[in-house]
């Protein structure tokens, strides 16, 4: 067999092409031919107009309605796509939940409390840790140099103190301030666990949070958790609204993007964290408003799983008046833009851990950068072209649409998270009102980022003794 395999390569030939006889062809003809093929179309189509237009029968106001009746059908389909989206994910996210009941873990968890001028519910705060249904854990407090009563009130809460199932172990550690980030990295660094919960000193957590939260790391791949966070302090119109967002904007697209492992951005009110996965992305980073956002990328850019937990719930504070909203909503939308600003280079890189890392950032661009203006620009061209042409009407069937969509998606949300049902109704009013002052906000501090304009962290006006 040998033999006749070397028989046949020397039977065969090989011809080589004639030097010269194979040239590559002339850029210049190339471009030529191009420029000719466009300019046969371009005649075409203008004698295609040219003839036809005078045969339409549509006058100009005409013409204009009919493009924004177009405008209307493209906005509503890419609206349509977005949220079918979200809640199709988000459901097959639950349903998975109601299937899949991964066994419970119980390693030992150090929860880190940064705390800066928190005299009024810091107490409280502690109190609810202290109810965990979980009991291999400890407190540690970071006091990042308040200026009020924080640290006497966090020093009466220090030894071990009776938790639900055992002791627990309260420490505090006091330091000058350097910001959120700091002393969350402070309290890492001093814990001995091997993972930990970092969560706002204002927040209240539910007892089952740790237990749920925990069995997600049955995978070794998962780096961390996002909790659910639900606004605390309701009662009053902007809370309520508040209230629903969260509901509806922030938790069901974070249990859609749980379905995929890729939950864009671990909230500060409660997320759960692998320390290796703290370690490989570096710890918190001060140089942005949203370190959250940016932990949250890195982790993954790491290759690390990060899951959303529906009953590891925190309850925070929400701003109670429009400038408080307006000054939080201005820090977190530049706070994700100079997330994305420091993680730009993986969006179209090789370097990208996974084609989902690579969606989930210009998931991001989008809802941070292109939807705002979009609906901005949208409302005031629907609204000058009803004013201005005379189909009010058609605004009005266009306006109702949206508030039956959110409707349907408010009541699907909040059955699913078993919330207050008379939060539905907020839903006519959350589009046409709440979601358009929070992207004329967000378009703002979009416009103050990329001018460099400066901004100063900001704090909310926190009330003492609200019940979850």
């Amino acid at each position: 067999m040998a033999e006749e395999l070397k028989d046949l390569r020397r039977e065969i030939k090989v011809f080589p092409y004639p030097k010269g006889e194979i040239k590559e062809k002339d850029p210049k003809k190339k471009y030529l031919n191009r420029m000719i093929i466009n300019g046969i179309l371009s005649i075409v189509l203008i004698l295609v107009i040219y003839f036809t237009l005078p045969l339409t029968i549509l006058s100009l106001t005409s013409l204009i309605e009919y493009s924004v009746i177009v405008a209307l059908m493209m906005f509503m389909l890419i609206l349509l796509i977005r949220y079918f989206s979200l809640l199709v994910l988000s459901y097959l996210n639950n349903n998975e939940y109601t299937f899949i009941n991964p066994p419970e873990i119980n390693p030992f968890v150090s929860i880190i409390v940064p705390i800066y001028n928190e005299d009024k519910v810091l107490r409280d705060s502690i109190e609810s840790l202290l109810n965990l249904e979980y009991d291999n854990y400890e407190i540690i407090m970071v006091n990042d140099g308040s200026s009020d009563n924080t640290a006497e009130v966090a020093e009466s809460l220090v030894g071990l103190q009776r938790g639900k199932y055992s002791d627990v172990k309260v420490t505090l550690i006091n330091k000058q301030n350097a910001g959120k980030a700091i002393a969350l990295n402070t309290g890492i660094a001093v814990s001995q666990a091997d993972f930990v919960l970092c969560m706002d000193a204002d927040s209240k957590l539910s007892p089952n949070t740790l237990k749920v939260a925990m069995r997600h790391f049955n995978d070794p791949k998962v780096g961390a958790v996002a909790g659910n966070v639900k606004v605390l302090n309701r009662k009053k119109f902007l809370t309520d609204l508040q209230a629903l967002e969260y509901i509806e904007g922030l938790n069901m697209a974070r249990a859609a993007q749980s379905y995929i492992r890729l939950v864009n951005i671990i909230p500060g009110p409660i997320g759960v964290f692998r320390k290796k996965a703290l370690q490989s992305a570096g710890f918190y980073s001060d140089d942005t408003f949203a370190e959250d956002a940016d932990l949250t990328l890195k982790i993954m850019a790491a290759g690390w799983k990060v899951y959303y937990e529906p009953l590891s719930i925190s309850y925070t504070q929400a701003p109670t008046t429009l400038q408080q909203l307006i000054k939080q909503r201005y820090r977190w939308t530049r706070g994700i833009l100079q997330s994305l600003r420091k993680h730009k280079s993986l969006i179209f890189s090789s370097k990208s851990p996974s084609i989902g890392y690579t969606f989930i950032l210009l998931f991001m661009v989008y809802e941070s950068l292109i939807w705002p203006v979009m609906n901005i620009a949208a409302n005031i061209f629907f609204i000058f072209a009803a004013v201005y042409f005379g189909i009010s009407s058609l605004l009005f069937y266009w306006w109702a649409g949206l508030a039956i969509l959110d409707l349907a998606a408010a009541l699907y949300c909040i059955t699913v998270e078993k919330e207050e049902f008379r939060l539905v109704w907020y839903a006519i009013i959350y589009r046409m009102v709440f979601i358009l002052i929070i992207d004329v906000s967000k378009a703002m501090s979009t416009i103050e980022e990329f001018l460099g304009i400066k901004m100063t962290w900001g704090k909310l006006e926190r009330q003492a003794n609200l019940t979850a």
